[in-house]
């Protein structure tokens, strides 16, 4: 007599079932991942984007129950975009942006004035509007950056960006509550935006990253979604800064 043993994976209810995610530059990278993770948690999506065709064919691949073109950091957009959703949402994260690497003596006023600002301000306004239309239970998704944390030549501000959202997120997280508010800091993660931002230089940086980093492979932005989903589920987690960078702090 033979025994089998059943190895399929236990399933599990959809843990967004019935909500409305809202991803602020979701057209591409970190953003279009965690949509695509929050369509299989069985949530509905809405997805915002600068670029009018990008941001369709995002949409047609994940979906999208809603789109909307617009820069995020137009302020009267951005309020606008939150004012004409037709119904309650449940969580918003932001993805749009990027760091600003560089000398900071190369810096114009204006450039650093945007540079240490942007993501808190943006994340302000997100914050403000947001609010006011978020259901119960509902959580604020920012993006920071672990990978300037340590200040290093070429880094320049970054390092300082970084650490201004850390005290940022706690701050709102208690003037929000019982909305919750997270950041996620990445390092080095292969999007398209590090491509852009690497170039020529992005396959040695992959190459030295699966060398030296303890998971033994870069950081891709199904990674970050995962995390991403689950700050939006776990109802205990609000305030913090979740590092996640395969180690890169450790073996740099």
């Amino acid at each position: 007599m033979t025994g089998t043993t059943d190895t399929a994976s236990p399933r599990h209810d959809p843990e967004l079932l019935g909500q409305i995610v809202v991803l602020i530059g979701g057209s591409s990278g970190i953003g279009l991942q965690t949509a695509l993770r929050a369509r299989a948690e069985g949530a509905e999506v809405v997805l915002t984007g600068r670029n009018a065709d990008r941001l369709k064919q995002a949409a047609d691949e994940v979906g999208a129950r809603q789109t909307a073109a617009f820069d995020a950091t137009d302020s009267a957009a951005l309020k606008r975009f939150f004012q004409d959703l037709p119904e309650p949402i449940d969580h918003v994260m932001v993805t749009a942006g990027g760091p600003h690497y560089g000398p900071v003596l190369t810096m114009d006023s204006a450039q650093l004035r945007d540079s240490l600002a942007g993501h808190v301000e943006l994340g302000l306004e997100v914050a403000r509007n947001a609010i006011g239309t978020m259901r119960p239970g509902g959580s604020l998704i920012f993006m920071g950056d672990s990978g300037s944390r340590r200040v290093a030549p070429g880094v320049g501000i970054a390092s300082a960006v970084s650490a201004v959202m850390p005290p940022f997120v706690a701050a709102l997280a208690l003037e929000i509550a019982p909305a919750r508010v997270n950041a996620i800091a990445p390092g080095f993660v292969d999007t398209p935006l590090s491509a852009s931002l690497l170039e020529d230089q992005l396959d040695a940086r992959r190459t030295e990253l699966t060398a030296k980093l303890p998971i033994g492979r870069v950081v891709t932005p199904g990674d970050v979604a995962a995390l991403a989903v689950h700050l939006m589920t776990n109802t205990a987690l609000t305030g913090a800064t979740y590092d996640i960078d395969g180690g890169q702090q450790l073996a740099f």
